[in-house]
């Protein structure tokens, strides 16, 4: 299997609602470092498969190369689950049993991109998960667009309360010089928020930083297109699972959800999120924001 892979979020419960059988073909939207595939890998053997999606180019290399001697039930492509049918068809992956969304940033990609996904790390604003194909970046965003737009970015994405105040000390301070990298948008945000901010139970950048990538990579458009076309995937008893990170993502899943349901569709498994366990969070405290939120299609 895949060496040295990370433990995934939810582990268990991915398991328990995907219910992976012996060769069982699944999909996972959001491959990241391979943790989720792994497991279902383990589950559906002899003959059943994986398929892998991966959009960040040198997640995906680094993926590939660790997976190198792995058999060819893992087929691994460096593409956007927003492609999720032409990617199937491409390579006639069919018989889908389960799919599974895992909106969460990889570690590798806090730690280890060089992109400025993390507030703790001195690097560019870039914040792309692509940067072949998606020309955005968080610098753009902060030095060029309007303060109103700002603002809207870190409101509606980030439900950042302190939005006018930040994006109104961005403006002041681009004039001075250009918001280059992590840190120095950091210190804006320290110097314009209260110091009790969130009585330090999260950084005061974590908001503003979560805005910033969701926008860059157009997370919340591509997601609302992604959800229909696992209804044309899905076979009849088919299994979906999604976790997500971010109250509106976890909105988007549960309304889709809903109205699928009430359309005769989908039958709802968790009535209410399930979230990770107090071991869990202390574990990997990146996992306390994690909700997952599963179905089966019922026709």
């Amino acid at each position: 299997m895949i060496k040295n892979v990370h433990i995934p979020v939810l582990q268990n419960e991915v398991l328990k609602y995907l219910n992976p059988k012996p060769n069982e073909n699944f999909i996972d939207c959001t491959v990241g470092e391979g943790g989720h595939s792994t497991i279902i890998l383990e589950k559906n053997q002899p003959n059943g498969k994986v398929l892998g999606i991966e959009i960040d180019p040198e997640l995906y290399q680094k993926l590939k190369s660790e997976t190198a001697g792995m058999p060819s039930r893992f087929i691994l492509v460096n593409d956007s689950y927003i492609n999720l049918k032409q990617i199937i068809e491409k390579y006639k992956f069919g018989s889908v049993s389960g799919i599974l969304f895992d909106l969460g940033l990889s570690s590798w990609q806090l730690e280890k991109s060089g992109r400025g996904f993390s507030f703790q790390r001195e690097e560019p604003l870039d914040m792309r998960y692509n940067p072949e194909t998606t020309r955005l970046t968080a610098e753009k965003i902060i030095n060029e667009f309007s303060e109103k737009d700002i603002e809207e970015i870190l409101k509606n994405y980030g439900e950042e309360k302190f939005s006018e105040k930040i994006s109104k000390e961005i403006i002041e301070a681009r004039k001075k010089t250009p918001i280059k990298t992590t840190f120095q948008l950091v210190g804006i945000i320290k110097r314009t928020v209260p110091q009790n901010y969130e009585k330090g139970r999260i950084h005061p950048a974590t908001r503003a930083f979560q805005a910033l990538r969701i926008a860059v990579n157009d997370e919340i458009e591509n997601f609302k297109k992604a959800l229909p076309k696992v209804l044309e995937i899905l076979e009849e008893g088919g299994r979906l699972v999604i976790i997500s990170f971010h109250s509106l993502e976890d909105r988007i899943a549960k309304v889709f959800l809903k109205e699928t349901t009430k359309n005769g569709l989908l039958e709802i498994l968790t009535k209410k999120p399930v979230i990770p366990s107090k071991e869990e969070i202390k574990i990997n405290p990146r996992s306390r924001s994690a909700k997952l939120r599963a179905a089966i299609k019922i026709k």
